[in-house]
């Protein structure tokens, strides 16, 4: 048999009925990635496996550092086929790590392709893929169509142009690629040099405003949202250590921005204060146009200061920090509540330790008039493995309402991610046909049938409301 069978994972009866009945097929809507605009709307063509597989892959680039790959092989400049050489000599070395799950995914559903990756069979599978690439069902586009992806939710900047996303919209592209508008920049204020350039190029897009004051600024980002709402955006998200909640009036902001547009340094309260008065005015933004926001809490990035200047951010040197969550989230929260500017949300958390935290803080904010409104999100990063998964889902279960979560997404930047909803979607079923197995739930096909379909697809496509 198959490394990757009909019934991988699926560890019961009822397990394999509620797979093969009710999620396998469901299309997928992947609310929140990292795939590149530019790629869908030119219809990239992959030259190779290490195009379309390994460019960009963080978690792959750390097993390969564990595994003693040096770094020209990770981010350097060595040969694609020599850097796709090295992960294969790795991936025998990941057992237990979900990348060996999901790479022999990948390569079975995208290529067809059964064999175990490995320094032998390595250069067979090169082959085998790269003929398979050439052809036309191997563009940007035609995968989407293939894994019936309805929407892509891509992670923009305010400051981008959004000219690749007018282009898709224009080529009526058949799967809905919609941006999601990510500010992070315009709370990173201590960084003066940087903070100056991003507003000057704020300031660009949006024709006569100068964004010299801090009204200017909010001007700009209304502009922008109303922007990415115009081009089908329904969603915010924001990564950060911990939510801001320093929060001041509107005097003492402007006084912190217009110093920091001056060039002059700013310290790190006042940082917080003016990341906390625009995070408050992000939420109002939200809520006006019942937008989802989203909330990736806990990382500590960019560790090693020597790889990062070597290399750049995103190249796998993030990690968990383990730093308070539960007061300013709730601080955040409820001064919107407190004037009715609450949005739906979408709350992540990186660390285990914050998961029952976070998944009753956002309890104590749900609104009957949105039934699911404050979503504990699904397992991210280090967290999207199968044990993630499933202390997720019994953390949900336990404190909220698991048949109102809206599902898995891939954060990824790689158009062969799509099977990590085939990934969730067996984990999901394996747990639930285990309750079922062992008397826990009914054994009632319409039931659980319903909560597996919701899960995967319904209940993301009804909660974010996208133009489908």
């Amino acid at each position: 048999m198959s490394f990757i069978h009909d019934d991988f994972l699926l560890q019961s009866q009822s397990a394999r009925d509620l797979y093969h009945d009710h999620a396998e097929t469901q299309p997928i809507i992947d609310y929140h990635s990292h795939l590149s605009p530019e790629d869908v709307a030119t219809d990239r063509k992959f030259e190779n496996l290490y195009e379309i597989w390994l460019e960009g892959d963080h978690y792959k680039w750390r097993a390969m550092r564990a595994a003693g790959v040096a770094e020209e092989f990770c981010t350097g400049d060595a040969d694609p086929y020599d850097k796709y050489l090295a992960w294969a000599r790795t991936v025998p070395q990941t057992l237990r790590n979900p990348l060996y799950h999901w790479t022999h995914l990948e390569l079975k559903r995208y290529f067809g392709i059964d064999e175990l990756l490995s320094e032998e069979t390595a250069p067979r599978i090169w082959e085998q893929a790269n003929e398979q690439l050439a052809s036309p069902e191997f563009s940007a586009r035609q995968i989407l169509q293939r894994f019936k992806v309805q929407v892509v939710c891509t992670t923009d900047d305010p400051a981008d142009s959004l000219q690749h996303h007018q282009k898709i919209e224009e080529d009526a592209v058949p799967t809905r690629i919609y941006p999601t508008f990510r500010p992070d920049k315009v709370f990173a204020v201590r960084d003066v040099v940087g903070f100056n350039a991003w507003c000057d190029q704020l300031a660009t897009l949006c024709g006569d405003n100068p964004v010299a004051d801090l009204e200017g600024l909010l001007r700009a980002l209304r502009n922008r949202h109303d922007f990415f709402h115009a081009l089908g955006g329904r969603l915010s998200d924001h990564g950060m250590t911990q939510c801001f909640a320093s929060f001041c009036d509107f005097e003492t902001a402007s006084s912190i921005f217009s110093r920091a547009r001056s060039g002059e340094c700013v310290h790190q309260k006042e940082e917080d204060q003016l990341a906390s008065f625009l995070f408050l005015e992000s939420g109002r933004l939200d809520a006006e146009k019942s937008w989802t926001k989203q909330l990736h809490l806990g990382p500590l990035r960019n560790n090693n200061s020597k790889l990062f200047q070597q290399a750049g951010r995103d190249i796998g040197c993030d990690s968990m920090n383990d730093g308070r969550q539960a007061e300013s989230l709730s601080l955040f929260l409820d001064a919107l509540a407190r004037e009715n500017s609450l949005p739906k949300m979408v709350v992540y958390n990186m660390n285990p330790k914050d998961s029952m935290t976070l998944a009753t803080m956002i309890g104590n904010f749900q609104d009957p008039e949105i039934p699911g409104k404050m979503q504990y999100g699904s397992g991210w990063w280090y967290l999207d493995t199968k044990s993630g998964m499933e202390a997720q889902m019994d953390i949900l279960s336990s404190t909220g309402l698991l048949s109102r979560f809206v599902g898995m997404l891939t954060d990824s930047r790689s158009f062969l991610s799509f099977t990590r909803h085939e990934y969730f979607r067996r984990i999901l079923c394996n747990l639930v046909g285990r309750d079922v197995e062992s008397g826990e739930l009914p054994n009632d096909s319409i039931l659980l049938g319903n909560l597996i379909e919701n899960i995967c697809y319904k209940n993301a496509r009804d909660y974010f409301g996208f133009q489908l």
